[in-house]
């Protein structure tokens, strides 16, 4: 035995009767529609009501069509309605232009087809429909519903689709003229900048750091850090536009927006100043990839002053502690790294041996002997102001990179 379509009680209904209650419907559709909209302006006023170039309401076509479209069917002896896609895609692509989710255009649909149903169910009584047909004509109606509601969500869902990547093709023009060091004149700049902030609606803050991040995994789900922030995942590196980082809860927000990444902050910096904040997070990114900073999570580089001061300008640095550390070099590696960690803890503390004993853990006597060999090397140039600002800058540098303890 096969199953196939089940039997439609209306093929029970004489055809004369059939044709003349779907006659009857048709002729009544456009005082019905009338009626449903003006239902549909008092129980949501505040709707807009657009309007097609002859002037008509687009909602009153939209509601003639889709009861032609639910009546017709039944007059070429066909039970099942046609959803027309078009003028409902439409309204879906509306309630996004308005800024509005769909909630409220189902609820309207909702309204248009209980009232629809009063007047059909009027009808079929008037003409002794037998209730088997009009039951499923009311389930045929809650399917059709389904249909509205689905074309509606097609059309929301494609203006929203292209609405966010025009939005982010916006976004990334105005993110590549923040991000990159600029030769106008801050009158022009600042006016381009309001501009391409003005056409995705970014209000232009005083101050940003800018952030790198590091993805997790290549199909790690972007940060959801919101329209405030400017976010470009376009890029290798993901860059991130924090506005006034300084305000309050501003910390705790990116710390919950981008669980689960890491990568680096730059410092704050005045909005023109921008590529400054992204150049010192590349910085630390660089040394955090080098392992000389903490990798795993958010860094902020105003917690590391120091390192990005004293790290970077290797040549530089290097330089200096081959000229700064010269007397050490005729020690044994041991022996150098004790007088250096010595050193530098006496430069820090500009204290006395007991300070520097208790700075290192070591017996004082122990400081005060490697003091005297400090002096003995170095000599009077240990006294020299600027030798001793020297000192201590390579020295943090080799403590920095992990060779002093």
């Amino acid at each position: 035995m096969t199953t196939g379509t089940p039997r439609s009680a209306w093929q029970d209904v004489p055809a004369p009767r059939v044709r003349e209650f779907a006659e009857r419907a048709l002729a009544e559709i456009p005082v019905l529609a009338e009626d449903i909209l003006q239902a549909i302006r008092r129980e949501y006023p505040s709707l807009p009501l657009a309007l097609d170039d002859s002037g008509e309401p687009m909602a009153l076509i939209g509601i003639r069509r889709a009861l032609e479209h639910f009546v017709r069917p039944l007059a070429s002896g066909s039970y099942t309605p046609h959803v027309p896609p078009q003028v409902f895609q439409q309204f879906g692509r509306g309630e996004v232009l308005q800024g509005r989710s769909l909630d409220s255009l189902q609820a309207v649909y909702r309204l248009g087809i209980r009232l629809s149903w009063r007047r059909l169910a009027d009808l079929g009584t008037q003409m002794e429909i037998p209730p088997p047909a009009m039951y499923e004509l009311a389930d045929s109606g809650f399917q059709y519903l389904d249909g509205l509601v689905a074309e509606s969500v097609r059309g929301y869902a494609e203006a929203a689709a292209r609405q966010a990547g025009e939005r982010l093709r916006l976004q990334r023009r105005l993110l590549d003229l923040l991000l990159t060091e600029h030769h106008r004149g801050p009158a022009e700049h600042g006016e381009l900048l309001a501009d391409r902030a003005a056409r995705i609606n970014w209000r232009l803050p005083q101050t940003v750091a800018v952030a790198l991040l590091v993805r997790p995994a290549p199909s790690a789900v972007a940060p959801a850090v919101g329209d405030e922030m400017l976010l470009d995942m376009e890029s290798e590196q993901p860059r991130l536009v924090v506005p006034d980082p300084d305000a309050a809860g501003r910390v705790d927000l990116l710390r919950r927006a981008t669980a689960g990444w890491a990568g680096a902050v730059g410092p704050p910096v005045p909005l023109a100043a921008a590529a400054t904040s992204l150049r010192w997070a590349q910085c630390a990114l660089s040394l955090m990839e080098r392992g000389l900073l903490p990798s795993g999570e958010l860094l902020y580089c105003t917690d590391h002053t120091e390192a990005l001061v004293l790290l970077p300008p290797e040549e530089l640095i290097e330089g200096l502690t081959r000229r700064r550390l010269a007397p050490l070099e005729e020690c044994g590696p041991a022996h150098r790294r004790r007088l250096a960690e010595t050193l530098l803890a006496w430069l820090e503390t500009r204290g006395g041996a007991p300070e520097v004993a208790g700075r290192l853990g070591v017996h004082p006597q122990t400081v005060r002997y490697r003091l005297r060999q400090i002096r003995q090397l170095w000599g009077e140039d240990i006294d020299e102001p600027d030798n001793r600002f020297e000192l201590e800058l390579v020295l943090r540098a080799m403590r920095l990179r992990g060779e002093l303890g």
